[in-house]
């Protein structure tokens, strides 16, 4: 084994035992060469974490570069604190980087940045003052390697770590200006005050740099070089982040502002701007934003996916259970000899004294013979879906932000493939702008994909898609829904298709081989059900294939009220399904 390889080999077990002998992390990859490093993602800096796998890296040869090789629990233990203090896990990071990239307006791009200084600050100061571990010396050695430019972030943080070690001003390289010490006070104040609420802390650390990365936008080589969270949560699946904490939106407030920092009303909370309560969610661009600040690496629509994904979940049916079969019950079919030898007491004295006055046993007397009733229980037969989704130019594009139409159809589809249910996607702007599934499938990301597509053009009903999804003259094998989810331009389904037949035609046909109904829920004004009006011809045509072909019709006042109507359809038809 190579020496240097061994060296750090050996000092991973101290390391763990820093933070707690119960500590469980696989061991750390060490890359002999910063080209085998660059294979496992690492760039840039001299080590990185993974927070999918709970992963360490360390590129050797950039250590020893820097001359680091000394200082392998030190650097060892402090990448294992990612793991075990901050961030921990992938949404905890994804979390910080939210408040933090909402207290960074114009630099938001330097979140990541921010959160790796910030996350770095708190575990090093835990290191050198209760472990004891020469993190001080790790710094001089990085300030005489890069030689960084007098910046002001650089400055100010190395300033922090003076005041948090009680060091000489300027013995790590941190300037003694009046405001940048000032600042670099509150800096370390901060560090200790919220040790235990880091989520808390760093939007005001990163209101506090904010200024300074103003004036240093382009950053120094040096601290690009102590990023190991940049690309720490790849490959994560982030769950919890697309709705807003309460409290986010406190970036605002400066630690100079902030009386447990300042020292004014020690133990309080520090009073700051009504945060959004639980529940109201961040749009998809911030989303996708938020995720890319991490390191995930995923296109804008597979982004998408996962977001509606995420904001389905609370709203789909409870997974289905399977009905116990009925107890079988014993029923008596006759009676029969007792033999000799038998159990006593499986006679029936009363046939054997009706066969014979006197018993003899083996001769007159009689046993009763029983059989079990087969269960009387049915599976039941899901119900597939046909779901159809308006993608025309007055909706919205699911990828920038929220549709509540890709959310409603994302619910919908969801719990039917939760209850066993096939499910087919159109998603549809004119007759020739169609995306769909192939055919009906029980896979979620292929319906998730089609839901977040987007086109944005006229609005025409593709009407050879419902013609050729019910081509047959028999029902399908299993009952399918067709529900449409869209606003008055739905009455160009009843329009004729390129072969002449008319819409109407083909919808009764629809109804009838899918045999289990139709449902629109549309946007419509709230005087559709006069009889006059600004669009009357296509409200006509919709109060028409209600009375006529019984379409279920949902009027919507405005899409946000279709979260209500999938969470009602769903509940109604997919509550219960076979599993």
């Amino acid at each position: 084994m190579n020496p240097r390889v061994a060296q750090w080999r050996a000092a991973w077990p101290q390391a763990l035992a820093v933070w707690s002998k119960y500590t469980r992390i696989g061991d750390a990859t060490l890359c002999n060469s910063t080209i085998a490093a660059s294979k496992t993602g690492l760039r840039g800096s001299f080590a990185m974490i993974r927070l999918l796998d709970q992963r360490v890296v360390i590129d050797l040869e950039a250590v020893h570069t820097l001359q680091l090789d000394d200082y392998a629990v030190e650097i060892l233990a402090h990448e294992i604190g990612h793991h075990v203090l901050a961030p921990g896990s992938a949404t905890e990071h994804f979390r910080m980087l939210a408040r933090i990239r909402r207290a960074l307006p114009t630099l938001e791009a330097s979140s990541a940045m921010v959160a790796n200084l910030y996350t770095d600050l708190l575990i090093n100061d835990h290191l050198q003052r209760q472990a004891g571990l020469r993190m001080a010396d790790i710094y001089r050695r990085l300030i005489q390697a890069n030689a960084p430019a007098p910046g002001g972030v650089w400055q100010l943080y190395l300033r922090m770590y003076e005041h948090l070690w009680q060091l000489e001003p300027g013995s790590l390289g941190g300037a003694a200006a009046k405001a940048l010490d000032t600042d670099a006070w509150l800096g370390a104040r901060l560090v200790r005050v919220y040790a235990g609420d880091p989520l808390r802390g760093a939007t005001r650390f990163a209101a506090l740099l904010l200024p300074y990365l103003v004036q240093d936008a382009a950053g120094e080589p040096v601290l690009k070089a102590l990023l190991d969270t940049g690309t720490a949560a790849d490959g994560c699946e982030p769950g919890g982040i697309e709705d807003i904490d309460a409290d986010e939106e406190e970036g605002d407030l400066h630690p100079i502002d902030d009386p447990r920092v300042t020292g004014q009303a020690p133990g309080e909370s520090a009073a700051a701007p009504a945060g959004k309560a639980r529940g109201q969610a961040r749009d998809p661009f911030e989303y996708g934003e938020i995720l890319k600040l991490g390191g995930v690496k995923l296109s804008d629509h597979e982004i998408a996916v996962r977001y509606y994904r995420q904001r389905a979940l609370p709203h789909l049916v409870p997974f289905a259970t399977k009905p116990a079969p009925d107890a079988p019950e014993p029923q008596m079919e006759g009676v029969e000899p007792w033999d000799v030898g038998g159990p006593f007491d499986e006679i029936d004295w009363l046939q054997s004294v009706l066969a014979s006055p006197v018993p003899i046993p083996g001769v007159t007397t009689m046993r009763r013979v029983f059989d079990q009733a087969p269960s009387t229980a049915l599976d039941a037969v899901p119900v597939d879906l046909d779901l159809y989704v308006d993608s025309s130019g007055s909706m919205p594009n699911p990828q920038s932000e929220v549709s509540w139409l890709a959310l409603a159809g994302a619910i919908v589809a969801l719990s039917a493939l939760r209850a066993g249910s096939s499910v087919q996607v159109t998603l549809w702007s004119g007759k020739h702008q169609v995306q769909v599934t192939d055919g009906f499938v029980r896979d979620s990301d292929a319906v998730l994909r089609v839901l977040t597509g987007f086109f944005g053009g006229g609005t025409d009903f593709p009407i050879h898609r419902l013609r050729e999804t019910y081509a047959g003259k028999v029902p399908r094998a299993r009952p399918t829904h067709i529900l449409m989810i869209s606003d008055d331009g739905i009455s160009t389904m009843f329009d004729d298709d390129e072969r002449g037949t008319s819409g109407w035609t083909i919808a009764a046909q629809a109804l009838r081989v899918g045999g289990a109904g139709g449902t629109m829920a549309l946007n419509l004004a709230p005087d559709w059900e006069q009889d006059s009006g600004w669009n009357a011809p296509a409200w006509d045509a919709i109060k028409r294939a209600r009375s006529e072909q019984g379409w279920e019709i949902h009027p919507v006042a405005q899409f946000e009220d279709l979260l209500a109507f999938a969470r009602g359809f769903s509940t109604r038809h997919y509550h219960g399904g076979p599993g």
